[in-house]
């Protein structure tokens, strides 16, 4: 058995999964399928990021909850200490990288709120336990809302290799979008350049070399008169790239009120990394690594 099939089996040992059976709210969801503990310790379950509906983590204790959803409870303190990490799976790793799916809901690194549960910060808790000298670097980021693929150095010497070289050295970057509207062209692209506000929300500008340089390529999945799934490639690699020409194309991003749109229709932003391919910092073998296109985009795109 693997690593990863370990992994995988421990977590589901220490998780509770239940299938939603009737419309209702997170918080007293919980509280009846959890009749032994008590409100606030149901309440702190949630705090710590242990909850997760179908594909994204979820704190609110007002979620709505639809019939047919998964909620998924991982069951305590200890069990966080066995499995170590909360909202990803390492997809891969060596002496030099961690790969992981991230679930949307968790942060990548560190912010002034959030010190603990981040990407960055279990990971680096996790590779402590084979040896406390060992560390963690970032190397990219998602954004807290977006989910998949992502990869981590376990070295400064490898982190910078992959971030001076990473145009030459990734060869395929996709994502998944769940868009509002229905995208009529089968695909395309959009080219501007970008720009940030005072206010630190990211726009298009039309005037050549006003901002960085942005291209994005879009090829429809699937679509119906509400929402279309598109498939996104990035030929740059700039700060809400896929939000602001998603915007621009007048399809923004669901749930994403940031960028233009009115629905939030499951519960998270509609953006996954679903493909990062990329040569191995030091054996220059290639890589590819697949997060599967969460449920919930799928099914609304039907």
């Amino acid at each position: 058995m693997s690593k990863k099939q370990q992994r995988a089996n421990k977590k589901q040992e220490h998780s509770l999964i239940y299938i939603v059976k009737e419309q209702t709210e997170l918080l007293p969801f919980l509280l009846e399928m959890m009749r032994n503990r008590s409100r606030n310790s149901v309440k702190s379950i949630l705090t710590r990021g242990q909850v997760t509906i179908d594909d994204h983590i979820e704190t609110k204790h007002n979620y709505s909850l639809h019939p047919g959803q998964t909620v998924t409870i991982l069951k305590n303190k200890s069990a966080i200490k066995e499995n170590a990490l909360i909202g990803m799976s390492i997809l891969f790793e060596d002496a030099d990288i961690i790969v992981i799916n991230k679930d949307a809901g968790l942060l990548s690194i560190a912010t002034e709120k959030e010190k603990n549960q981040t990407a960055h910060h279990q990971l680096m808790e996790y590779v402590r336990l084979e040896n406390p000298a060992n560390r963690i670097f970032v190397v990219h980021r998602l954004d807290k809302d977006t989910s998949g693929v992502m990869v981590f150095a376990k070295s400064e010497k490898i982190k910078r290799i992959l971030q001076n070289n990473w145009k030459s050295m990734v060869k395929e970057r996709t994502y998944v979008a769940l868009v509002e509207g229905e995208v009529t062209k089968t695909q395309g692209y959009i080219s501007s350049w970008l720009k940030e506000s005072k206010t630190h929300l990211m726009y298009s500008s039309q005037t050549k070399n006003d901002g960085l340089h942005a291209i994005t390529h879009y090829k429809s999945i699937q679509t119906n008169k509400e929402f279309s799934l598109l498939e996104v490639q990035l030929e740059t690699g700039r700060k809400n790239q896929i939000r602001v020409h998603m915007q621009d194309l007048g399809h923004p991003v669901v749930g994403d009120k940031k960028y233009g749109a009115k629905k939030k229709a499951i519960g998270r932003l509609g953006l996954h990394a679903k493909v990062l391919a990329f040569k191995h910092p030091s054996t220059d073998q290639p890589l590819l690594f697949k997060a599967d296109v969460p449920k919930s985009f799928v099914n609304k795109s039907k």
